[in-house]
């Protein structure tokens, strides 16, 4: 007999530590749950609960794992009605500049959870194979988002294609343009840094920079030479300029979002009418790569593709010198028009 009561006494004990070990391991998985629900940002950015027409920002860094399944393609049609979700037309478009900084600027801004980003360059409005099929078709090609989400691309070409500002115009004249720029002539040697890199892949020769910009004729500056008339901002904003008004533009600084990129993060926020998001937590210098990198949450960071920041080339500094002073009129031209100045040459 007290043999079976001490049986039944063990039996009852183990049922009642099972059951305790079984909560506390719910309890850790909760709390686990809970913090990777945290928001990115600090508690005291968040908005107050009053302000409209705002999706809150645990409940998109929660689904931001289903706006990464849907661009992996793993994504249901029951998972995307159920949650709403739609693939918008974008509000904002980097246009330009080329070697600009223009996908460090799109990745950094999609650390903001009412960002949306298209992962590539659509190049809709600047190809006429493209244009030509159409606004469903661009429109399929942008990424799933939320409604009150913003959806951006870039696509650099834009800003330099004749034809691009009236057929964005013809989509939305409202919508908001962003520039980002680079010292002229530091972004005219970038841009002929990435054509070298590639002709040296594919084991082609390449003039020198100076050949290509400078005239041998006339030993002025050669402006049938791309990277030059790419730098020559005002002459292409001024086309931008007869469809839309300089108040939908934001000119963002591409040397100072390399050195100190939240100040110009924090313009773009306002320019976009969006919240306050970004901070200090998601931005942290890798010295080993010599340029911002980005922090999400404490689980995922990314840095940009080893091919940003190439090494340029010495160029002779009396051409140096002659296309500074090339480009100092239109520069000051072009601070006149956005009122932005810049520490150019």
């Amino acid at each position: 007999m007290l043999f079976k009561q001490q049986a039944l006494l063990r039996q009852k004990l183990f049922v009642l530590g099972s059951l305790a070990i079984g909560s506390v391991l719910y309890l850790v998985a909760r709390v686990g749950t809970l913090d990777r629900l945290q928001p990115i940002c600090p508690i005291e950015s968040r908005l107050p609960p009053s302000e409209p027409e705002q999706i809150p920002l645990r409940t998109l860094q929660f689904k931001r794992g289903l706006l990464h399944e849907l661009r992996k393609g793993n994504a249901t049609k029951e998972q995307i009605r159920l949650h709403n979700l739609v693939q918008q037309l974008p509000r904002a478009i980097i246009i330009g500049v080329r070697k600009g900084g223009t996908r460090a600027l799109l990745e950094m801004l999609n650390l903001h959870p009412a960002v949306v980003k298209a992962s590539q360059e659509i190049h809709f409005f600047d190809n006429d194979q493209n244009y030509a099929r159409g606004i469903d078709w661009y429109r399929g090609k942008m990424p799933f988002s939320f409604p009150h989400q913003i959806t951006i691309e870039k696509s650099p070409a834009y800003f330099i294609t004749e034809e691009v500002p009236e057929r964005i115009f013809k989509m939305n004249s409202s919508i908001k343009l962003l520039i980002i720029v680079r010292e002229p002539t530091t972004r005219a040697v970038s841009d002929y840094t990435q054509v070298l890199e590639g002709k040296e892949r594919k084991n082609k020769t390449y003039h020198k920079f100076e050949k290509l910009a400078i005239d041998n004729n006339t030993c002025e500056v050669n402006t049938k030479y791309k990277a030059v008339r790419t730098s020559i901002y005002t002459k292409h904003l001024e086309r931008w300029l007869k469809y839309f008004p300089v108040e939908q533009f934001h000119i963002v600084d591409g040397d100072r979002l390399i050195m100190d990129p939240l100040p110009e993060l924090q313009l773009v926020e306002r320019f976009l009418n969006l919240p306050s998001r970004i901070s200090q937590y998601n931005l942290y210098f890798n010295a080993t790569r010599g340029f911002y990198c980005l922090r999400f949450n404490i689980v995922f960071n990314k840095c940009l593709a080893g091919s940003k920041g190439r090494i340029h080339p010495e160029v002779d500094p009396s051409v140096v010198t002659k296309l500074q002073r090339f480009f100092h009129p239109f520069n000051q031209k072009f601070y006149q028009i956005t009122g932005r100045t810049f520490n150019w040459p």
